[in-house]
């Protein structure tokens, strides 16, 4: 992923310098296991650790990419690397382990170190949606369906709606890591033919992994199209709360906006822009993450017990899929942590349309004091519509209409127009989203 999206703690999970380094730990503690059962000298895995246990400098990783270009195989350029370093009992290392071996216990190692910190990141997202939700939860904006005008809802309950979609989503992540935290180390086609069991459960309890059930040779590529369907769907509830913030800060809308900080520009030609740039971008980044689930789905068609079809694809969706997922949680977090909010335009928007938003309550009284349903929506509506024609609105309209007056008084009829009806439960709502 280019650097303009990037974070450097993410980042550092996918350089060569960590990825060689789980591979030594897989080999190493494969060793110890090996010496533990006889098949390879105590002395022996213990020099692989004294001598091969350095960090991966720059000068370590050129030597295995300088191999690597000859033999066109970079496990086998790493072991000869590390050959050099340990000496003579490096031909105790591998023994009975096949590339993917290596590969896939990485791979899984470095997903779950990922997921990590993008659990992090939800955990500062949900905080941050959490403390504004709070903020504004007696804040009440108007409700829309289909981008029309519909009932009273309030900016706190909107909030609380993008929290629970990200906590599930938190759960999702929980669940996703868990299942491709998985390793595998049984040897050519998975039949431990040439390495016991043993060598497995010690290499994954030393990584933190689960034994994979059976892994015919690589470890089942369904469990990576689950993770990265999972950070798919995560991608796309960051594009739902974007474009809930893109449509809000609308100049003919403008019930919120991000932070414009000082000295920042909107446009090259127009000085008075305040564009919604970070979600626009957040939006953009979402798809990219999204279009990654579909190739990881792809993979899991492999021939027979392996082929190497899914090896190019995920040394690049693994790397891009979390690092801008990473990217764009914290991206998100200050923006929620930072939006301007506007209460006083909201209001105006409430406001806007001539008491329209509570054309249903009236529905439903008209409805309890003997009227037909049909009658009463026809009743309503005929008034309704002269509200968006112009000419008046709902309640005095309404106050006129003897359809409407035989039926309920006027005082009472006036009381159904308050907005504290249409929030009465918000608080119970926040109890069910926050109850954790």
């Amino acid at each position: 992923m280019i650097p303009r999206y990037s974070r450097p703690q993410m980042t550092a999970i996918w350089e060569p310098a960590n990825k060689f380094r789980i591979w030594f730990e897989i080999e190493a503690h494969a060793a110890d296991k090996l010496a533990e059962l006889g098949v390879i000298p105590a002395e022996s895995a213990k020099l692989v650790w004294e001598k091969g246990d350095k960090p991966y400098t720059q000068d370590r990783i050129d030597r295995i990419d300088t191999v690597e270009a000859e033999v066109k195989h970079d496990v086998i350029a790493f072991l000869t690397e590390l050959a050099e370093q340990v000496g003579e009992e490096a031909r105790f290392v591998h023994q009975g382990m096949t590339s993917s071996d290596v590969l896939d216990t990485c791979f899984n190692v470095q997903l779950a170190q990922a997921t990590d910190i993008l659990l992090e990141d939800m955990d500062k997202l949900l905080a941050a949606l959490k403390k504004r939700a709070y903020e504004t939860k007696d804040v009440p904006c108007m409700g829309r369906s289909h981008g029309i005008h519909a009932e009273p809802v309030t900016f706190g309950l909107k909030l609380a709606t993008f929290y629970a979609e990200f906590k599930r989503n938190r759960d999702r992540l929980v669940a996703a890591r868990d299942e491709i935290a998985t390793c595998a180390i049984s040897g050519a086609v998975g039949t431990f033919a040439n390495i016991d069991p043993s060598v497995e459960e010690h290499v994954a309890a030393k990584l933190g992994l689960k034994p994979e059930p059976v892994s015919t040779q690589v470890i089942p590529r369904d469990r990576h199209a689950a993770y990265f369907a999972a950070l798919g769907v995560i991608a796309s509830s960051i594009e739902h709360l974007a474009t809930e913030i893109r449509h809000l800060q609308r100049t003919e809308v403008r019930e919120a906006e991000e932070f414009f900080s000082k000295g920042q520009k909107g446009s090259s030609a127009m000085p008075h822009k305040r564009n919604p740039v970070l979600t626009e971008n957040l939006t953009g980044l979402a798809r990219l993450v999204r279009s990654m689930a579909i190739p990881a789905m792809e993979n899991v068609a492999l021939w027979h017990e392996r082929d190497i079809s899914h090896s190019s694809v995920e040394r690049n969706i693994g790397p891009d899929a979390t690092v801008t997922l990473d990217f764009a949680l914290m991206r998100l977090t200050n923006v929620v942590e930072n939006l301007v909010i506007y209460p006083e335009r909201m209001d105006e928007i409430l406001n806007q349309m001539g008491g329209l938003v509570f054309s249903q309550r009236v529905l439903l009284t008209l409805t309890q004091h003997g009227v037909s349903r049909e009658d009463s929506y026809r009743i309503v509506q005929r008034n309704a519509m002269k509200v968006w024609n112009r000419e008046g609105d709902l309640l005095s309209l309404l106050k006129t209409d003897e359809d409407v007056t035989a039926r309920i008084p006027l005082d009472k009829l006036e009381a159904l127009f308050d907005l504290g009806y249409h929030t009465k439960h918000v608080d119970t709502i926040f109890a069910r989203v926050f109850a954790d």
